[in-house]
């Protein structure tokens, strides 16, 4: 059987020239005589897969020297608390809620202090993002969190908040890598890797000093980030396979010109299968314009049982998960970095002809 386009929100498509180089290496890695999956950590042959790893991304990144980088576990969804334990000095965090995401972390952080809704977008069911002006966060807040990319939701940060002195803290985990980004805007990133970076398992930190070494008495020293910067990520047996994988996604982005042309390449996919929803009598993209993700195009019939078929007619065509989140329902094509222009115009090709077929 041939590869299929693979529109899953995550775990997503990786680069082929990365599955490639995996494949040849799975049994002998660079002369070792074994698979990296059978590598200890502690090693020196791993020692240098991981720097090598935060080398690249940090290049790719342009990531200040003040910043540390984490390769941890648990997911993005672990982050939810290990943020309110490691800055929540004073107890106070303001978050900005646009999808469900950014909901789940402030009803996490609640946990451990005091968190201000300071915006939300619940009113027209998260299909824009809140715009926050610099005064309308708390002055005492010991952060400010937002969810940039809604992948459930299809909607991303067209401008990064002015948080001032408050550390801006961002779940990037759908949109990290898809474009430049100033990472001196932010006092912490957090990324799970299995949408842009690599397979499920890895999840990616990237904070600054200043901020580590705060954790509250009670926070499981796994989730410390200052034991794990202290240990380089290595404090316990990392994701040692993912991040492997992981730095050659980073390689290969370098490869192609890094992230300055890789977003040449997502805005001209997105183009393409946005342009053709704005002129279809049939589908319809949810999110407002000016809030589209380029990593998540929602998008509906207005018929539940006509998105069914679409659905099931796609995934015969070798288009699959285009299904929406079972708490939104409709379509939902997620284009990560490695799906090819190719797969969205072969998409729209397909949703063309399933319109003119299903013309009403």
């Amino acid at each position: 059987m041939s590869r299929v386009y693979n529109f899953s929100a995550g775990p997503s498509m990786l680069p082929v020239p990365v599955l490639e180089k995996a494949s040849k290496e799975m049994l002998d890695y660079n002369g070792s005589g074994m698979s990296v999956m059978e590598m200890s950590h502690r090693s020196a042959v791993y020692d240098k897969i991981i720097k090598d790893a935060e080398a690249s991304l940090r290049k790719l990144m342009s990531i200040p020297d003040n910043y540390k980088v984490l390769f941890l576990q648990g997911g993005a969804t672990l982050q939810f608390s290990a943020v309110p334990l490691n800055l929540m000095k004073n107890g106070k965090a303001d978050y900005i809620v646009s999808g469900q995401f950014s909901k789940k972390a402030a009803d996490e952080a609640a946990r451990y202090g005091e968190v201000n809704i300071v915006a939300s977008s619940k009113d027209k069911n998260f299909t824009y993002v809140p715009k926050v002006e610099k005064d309308a966060f708390s002055k005492d807040a010991d952060y400010v969190h937002i969810c940039y990319n809604n992948t459930i939701f299809g909607t991303v940060y067209n401008y990064i908040p002015d948080t001032g002195d408050i550390p801006l803290v961002a779940d990037m985990s759908s949109g990290i890598l898809s474009k430049p980004i100033d990472v001196s805007k932010f006092g912490l990133i957090y990324a799970g890797a299995q949408k842009n970076m690599g397979p499920s398992g890895l999840t990616v930190v990237i904070v600054r000093e200043d901020l580590i070494g705060f954790a509250r008495p009670e926070t499981p020293i796994i989730m410390d980030y200052k034991t794990m910067a202290d240990n380089d990520s290595m404090y316990n047996t990392p994701s040692c396979y993912s991040i492997y994988v992981a730095g050659m996604v980073f390689d290969w982005i370098l490869s192609i010109g890094g992230l300055e042309e890789m977003q040449k390449i997502n805005e001209k996919k997105a183009a393409i299968l946005y342009d053709y929803l704005d002129s279809s009598k049939l589908f319809k993209a949810t999110a407002e314009k000016e809030h589209r993700s380029l990593m998540n195009v929602c998008f509906v019939t207005g018929d539940a049982e006509l998105d069914k078929a679409f659905c099931a007619e796609a995934a015969k065509a070798g288009f699959v998960n285009l299904k929406g989140h079972r708490s939104v329902g409709g379509m939902r094509a997620s284009i990560y970095n490695a799906m090819p222009v190719e797969g969205v115009e072969k998409l729209v090709e397909f949703m063309k002809d399933f319109e003119e077929r299903n013309a009403k």
